[in-house]
């Protein structure tokens, strides 16, 4: 049954180009994500200013997140995730043309580190928004566990595919993430799906700031969403922490870069083979007992980080402790496309994101200063005590014990048009790809 699905799901004529589309622009995105602050650093000579730059992306998510939202239920999704890509197209050549003429300036860099970022914002919310209406309900969760395991296997072989082409020339990885993000968009533009529900055309538009208040007010009225969303930025806020810790761990185990990359390997290896089954986890068992068990068990693998004698056992551990967050990521995911409104679709998925985003950067500022305060190996048991109690907190959570199987909604948790004073017409409802 499960291979009858993922077959079906494949011969979708449009998310096969979108899948590939994204996988491709991923790879030039790896690329350039590695060439970035080894730039900065060449040009400046300085670790502070490459932090700077790489922060500004973080930081244009945070700040646009809530207005992508809004932006995305009100633009046509197709159009404006073409123009995304465009967009990054025309900045990452810059950045290419810039470096072979040796005029490339830091100023350049920023402006063009916060206008990716604002662009990627709208990209992924639009793609998240409109992924239900491509695929249609029956392939959410398996389409959701393929866009997990292209991005793992991303992780997996992305960063040794960097290296190289950063080694061709310091121009080469920006290039290739320019012609990335060209044959993306140039295969949106051959999809012939719609990516949301009609819209009355005429419709008065109510203020930005009002549409989102409707958006966190709806998700707000989802207990589990809410509960779990929570959770999920909470967890995000020890993940942040988490990298670092482990690059520190592995360097007291005398670990070379190549064995730390090795580590950070085992952890997309993991989180590869989470998503390859998280399709058949998701349709099995209770969104509720995927997200207590996951908790669970990162709770209670987490502490083996401090335990670890060796590189190689550190990369066995991370390998372990990815393989589950893949599958409860797809399950929650497929719930709350699937209880929420089309039209709500991008105010809910930027909401969520931005405040699990928002918290992995708070660990990820947090975790340097608590390494130096207590050291790494009680770090280590300080997080896994953190793990320990968001899993009793979820465990005692009635709602998201009694939770079903991700889109399979609660009486109060139905995916009801959401409250509105402005005049909505009837939309017409669109028929699920196959």
């Amino acid at each position: 049954m499960n291979t009858l699905r993922g077959s079906g799901l494949f011969r979708n004529r449009d998310f096969s180009l979108l899948l590939s589309g994204q996988l491709i622009s991923a790879i030039g995105d790896q690329a350039q994500s590695m060439a970035l602050p080894l730039t900065v650093l060449a040009l400046t000579g300085s670790a502070g200013q490459a932090g700077i730059v790489l922060g500004l992306g973080t930081l244009s998510f945070l700040a646009f997140g809530l207005i992508a939202g809004a932006l995305v239920d009100r633009w046509d999704r197709k159009a404006t995730m073409i123009w995304c890509e465009s967009g990054r197209t025309v900045l990452a050549a810059g950045v290419a043309v810039a470096l072979w003429f040796d005029s490339l300036t830091m100023p350049q860099l920023c402006a063009t580190a916060v206008l990716s970022g604002i662009l990627t914002t709208l990209f992924q919310v639009a793609n998240t928004a409109a992924l239900p209406n491509v695929v249609g309900p029956r392939h959410l969760s398996a389409a959701l566990g393929c866009s997990q395991s292209a991005a793992s296997a991303v992780g997996i072989f992305g960063a040794p595919l960097a290296g190289a082409l950063y080694a061709l020339g310091r121009t080469v990885p920006f290039a290739v993430n320019a012609v990335s993000f060209a044959v993306s968009a140039a295969s949106l533009r051959l999809m012939r799906a719609r990516f949301q529900l009609d819209r009355q055309a005429t419709r008065t538009k109510a203020r930005v700031t009002t549409e989102i208040r409707e958006g966190l007010g709806w998700l707000w009225r989802r207990p589990v969403i809410r509960f779990l969303t929570l959770v999920s930025a909470a967890d995000k806020m020890r993940y942040g922490a988490g990298y670092l810790l482990i690059i520190t761990l592995a360097r007291q185990l005398g670990a070379s870069p190549v064995w730390i990359g090795v580590v950070f390997s085992g952890a997309a290896v993991g989180a590869m083979a989470g998503a390859l089954v998280s399709d058949r986890a998701t349709r099995r068992f209770p969104l509720g007992l995927i997200a207590v068990v996951m908790l669970w068990l990162e709770a209670l693998m987490f502490p083996l980080y401090a335990l670890a004698p060796d590189p190689l056992t550190l990369a066995a551990v991370a390998a372990a402790e990815s393989l589950v967050a893949p599958v409860y990521a797809v399950a929650m995911t497929t719930h709350q496309l699937a209880i929420t409104p089309d039209e709500l679709r991008g105010r809910a998925t930027s909401a969520v994101s931005t405040l699990t985003t928002g918290a992995l950067s708070v660990g990820a500022l947090a975790g340097g200063a608590l390494i130096t305060t207590l050291g790494a190996r009680p770090l280590v048991w300080l997080c896994g005590a953190w793990l320990a109690a968001l899993a009793i907190l979820t465990t005692a959570n009635r709602a998201v014990r009694q939770a079903p199987r991700a889109g399979t909604a609660a009486p109060h948790e139905l995916a009801v048009p959401v409250e509105t004073t402005e005049p909505v017409m009837p939309v017409k409802p669109v028929k699920p790809a196959d």
